[in-house]
């Protein structure tokens, strides 16, 4: 025989049910929010740990928000590659993205114009766009996050300075790629560094690598066309992707009276400053933290909370005296400590800056 609640048992049934909804113990989950994500490379170690940071840090908010009954996040996630052909996928990849209609988009840019157009579909149907790590020129940003690239480029030029007297100019190698804002900053900090510290140079010739292919590619150009060892005094590389491919040629070529300045941080070119290779300072960035800095500010404008609109994650000049107090790519961001080198401003603070 079944048993049926009585009518007042019931009533007490739907009166709890009602006193907890009003508490929100039986409310529904808020439905979560779709972010795109465009990724550049899978081929840029730099750019994996990134993506690493990035998705961590989705993971943490989505802990965080089920515990608080707070929206969840959805990654959409899509990858351009390298090349010519990585940025018209891009460019293909965020327009797909703009008729989903996403309720955020993180992009990280394989060329600063060539996403203009989508970013301004974007702005048109009200889509709010992060970029970190390059920068989209046209449209409209409702954030920006990057490593803070003048500061790198700049302890670079510092430490160069320090290491070389004034008595006659650096014979200077470039491998630059001005495509995208980052390294143009790089290259800016590096060469105002100089400058301010009164140190002159001579620019023999400049190269376009930001990738291992083109890197080596430059390697090879640059021995053929300065074949005589003590014919340059430092190659500045704006990045790693190129930049160790360009160290390799070298090295295999006996050429290790050249000081290398670079940018990133890549495991292998910290392992080379330790063995006392032919890099001497690598600006490293917080790959890591500057992925998750993205997924922070993208949650936060989703959710209508503040946010910064142009954010700057510092760099770490690794050398062979600051070794013992870098952590890596991914963080934690260290203390203050002061610079063993010559330099207008002695202390490295590893602050993140806002500047909007």
């Amino acid at each position: 025989m079944i048993s049926v609640p009585s009518i007042p048992s019931i009533r007490l049934l739907i009166g709890l049910a009602l006193c907890l909804l009003s508490l929100g113990v039986l409310a529904e989950a808020p439905a979560p929010i779709r972010v795109g994500v465009l990724y550049w490379s899978m081929q840029i170690p730099g750019q994996v740990a990134m993506r690493q940071g990035l998705e961590a840090e989705a993971a943490r908010i989505n802990r965080r928000a089920a515990s608080q009954g707070l929206p969840q996040v959805e990654l959409l996630a899509k990858v351009a590659g390298d090349g010519p052909e990585g940025i018209e996928r891009q460019i293909a990849q965020m327009k797909t993205l703009v008729a989903q209609q996403p309720d955020i988009i993180i992009v990280q840019p394989t060329d600063n114009a060539a996403l203009a157009e989508p970013l301004l579909a974007a702005n048109a149907v009200g889509i709010p766009v992060v970029a970190y790590d390059q920068y989209i020129s046209g449209g409209r940003l409702a954030a920006y996050v990057t490593s803070d690239n003048r500061q790198a480029g700049y302890l670079d030029g510092e430490y160069i300075a320090d290491h070389f007297t004034d008595q006659r100019p650096i014979r200077l190698v470039l491998v630059e790629y001005p495509h995208v804002s980052s390294t143009v900053e790089r290259l800016n900090g590096f060469l105002d560094a100089l400058d301010d510290q009164g140190q002159p140079y001579r620019i023999l010739k400049a190269y376009k690598a930001v990738q291992p292919e083109e890197g080596r590619r430059v390697g090879e150009a640059m021995l053929r066309d300065f074949p005589e060892p003590g014919s340059i005094d430092v190659v500045f590389a704006v990045n790693d992707g190129g930049g160790l491919a360009v160290v390799e040629a070298l090295e295999a070529a006996g050429r290790d009276e050249i000081v290398v300045a670079s940018i990133d941080g890549d495991p292998k070119s910290v392992r080379r400053i330790a063995n006392g290779g032919l890099i001497h300072i690598d600006s490293a960035q917080f790959c890591g933290p500057l992925g998750a800095e993205a997924m922070k500010t993208a949650y936060a404008i989703a959710t209508q909370r503040p946010h910064a609109r142009h954010l700057l994650v510092p760099v770490f000049p690794v050398t062979r005296h600051t070794l013992d107090r870098y952590p890596g790519w991914l963080g934690p961001i260290p203390g203050p400590f002061d610079k063993p080198w010559k330099a207008e401003n002695p202390t490295w603070d590893g602050q993140l800056r806002a500047l909007q």
